[in-house]
């Protein structure tokens, strides 16, 4: 965790060394009818997504969240925050996976019976005990001439197996719609994913567009279709974009 905050606390005073123009505030949110996440829905809500980010030249900092809709769902509600770097086509970084409303068994002596009790942000316990998840990442965003995208990141803190998780996309267009094509993986044994092995666990087709609303605002709206080939399960997602 240390070494994190050093990492942070060196990429801020990077970040404002460079000149105001270099700078970016940007913020919004998603509305989706579902949060499926590497093949797994969360919640089964439909979910608000903010997020904000700061950007300076190729560095990247800022915090996603994720709450369902439904009250009884509110333990998938998902906060991260991530610190990234790009050059040219590559990208690496590092995400920090919090759930607020996570619990543990509170294995107190002196009951008959184990409570739980929530996991405070200020938890960073390893083995599964923790609130935080913190997954290193690095990224090839497709050049003119080879438009895929690779991914690989790494599950270092909290997951008992350190899951490797890999995938590549692919975009294309459609009649005007934008489009794109991905397949994600569990490359090993993983509790984390539910895999004994290498395994697919997520194929999404995704399409998007923008539709006029007035003269100066255009609604972007977007479909996904995902399969849990593991799971065998399947998900139709929609969302618009604010």
């Amino acid at each position: 965790m240390k070494k994190l905050l050093t990492i942070l606390a060196l990429a801020f005073a990077l970040s404002w060394s460079l000149p105001a123009s270099a700078q970016e505030f940007s913020f919004g949110a998603d509305i989706v009818s579902r949060y499926v996440w590497r093949g797994v829905d969360f919640g089964e809500s439909a979910s608000v997504q903010p997020a904000l980010t700061f950007s300076s030249g190729g560095l990247e900092i800022g915090t996603w969240a994720s709450y369902a809709t439904n009250p009884g769902s509110a333990d998938a509600n998902e906060h991260d925050l991530w610190i990234g770097y790009s050059a040219g086509a590559f990208s690496v970084g590092i995400t920090d996976y919090y759930f607020p409303n996570a619990t543990h068994d509170d294995h107190d002596h002196d009951h008959d019976e184990d409570e739980e009790e929530l996991i405070g942000f200020f938890n960073f316990s390893g083995d599964g005990e923790g609130g935080h998840w913190i997954e290193p990442y690095v990224s090839f965003n497709g050049t003119d001439s080879f438009p895929v995208t690779l991914y690989a990141a790494y599950m270092a803190h909290n997951d008992v197996d350190n899951s490797l998780y890999l995938n590549a996309s692919v975009p294309f267009a459609v009649g005007g719609v934008e489009m794109s094509f991905g397949i994600g993986a569990s490359a090993g044994e993983s509790a984390f994913y539910g895999t004994d092995g290498f395994s697919i666990i997520d194929m999404a087709l995704g399409a998007s567009k923008s539709i006029p609303i007035t003269d100066k605002f255009e609604l972007p709206v977007s479909v996904s279709y995902i399969l849990n080939p593991t799971d065998e399960k399947s998900f139709l997602v929609f969302g618009i974009s604010l």
